[in-house]
């Protein structure tokens, strides 16, 4: 099960360094999903606990879903069991929702089930061989709190290559030591001259092929209900 609603990870969000990531990954995300329309768009995970990485949505509706136990996801389901029609989403994003997951092919497979072809795939992830890969390595509990395993860019693309993705970008941030006080945003997101070690995150973006006999998508009046219907108890319950 994925556990990015811990209460060790949500903590760890308010300290000066988990408050600069989810800074930096937000402004990082502003200019990515700039190209991504349609009507809907999901996040899976909720990382940070609330929707400022979806402020650059385009799409003209966006859905957080988490984990059963995470009362602060608009919906909460098994991220590897989503109540959401196939090929009915036009983005999907997972913030490190791979890195807390027992199974993350399972839960890359449940993305490619919902996602309707030409659809975007946006993954943010840490990089393994960098000092946040290594710190997360040697912690007991895991860096950030909670992280299970580090996927490496190159597994990521091979995962996607398999289920039929053609990778538009990639990105990389994170130009800072995992300890002492963050550095700027503007030098967490882009390498300086003097800086020698490797980027510490990368953004992956990714776009669904489509295929001849995928089925036609419901008209944009009847969107919302399709993709969202049957969906699982959500906080107003």
């Amino acid at each position: 099960m994925n556990n990015l609603s811990s209460r060790p990870l949500q903590e760890w969000f308010t300290s000066p360094r988990g408050a600069a990531l989810l800074r930096s990954e937000s402004a990082l995300l502003r200019e990515s999903l700039e190209d991504c329309f349609g009507w809907e768009m999901l996040q899976l995970g909720a990382w940070g606990g609330d929707r400022c990485l979806l402020e650059g949505a385009r799409t003209r509706s966006q859905t957080l879903i988490a984990g059963v136990d995470d009362h602060g996801a608009e919906l909460r389901a098994r991220l590897t069991q989503l109540p959401i029609q196939s090929d009915s989403v036009d983005a999907v994003l997972l913030p490190h929702s791979l890195e807390f997951e027992v199974d993350p092919y399972a839960l890359l497979r449940e993305v490619d089930r919902v996602l309707a072809g030409d659809g975007k795939l946006l993954v943010l992830g840490f990089v393994p061989m960098s000092p946040w890969g290594l710190r997360a390595a040697a912690s007991r509990h895991g860096y950030p709190p909670g992280l299970r395993r580090l996927l490496s860019e190159r597994r990521l693309r091979d995962w996607l290559r398999l289920l039929g993705y053609d990778v538009l970008e990639v990105r990389r941030y994170l130009y800072e030591l995992p300890w002492g006080e963050p550095r700027e945003a503007a030098l967490r997101v882009k390498r300086g001259w003097f800086y020698p070690l490797p980027a510490g995150g990368f953004l992956l973006k990714a776009r669904k092929r489509l295929h001849a006999l995928t089925p036609l998508r419901p008209m944009l009046r009847d969107r919302r209900r399709a993709v969202l219907g049957g969906l699982v108890e959500t906080n107003g319950s």
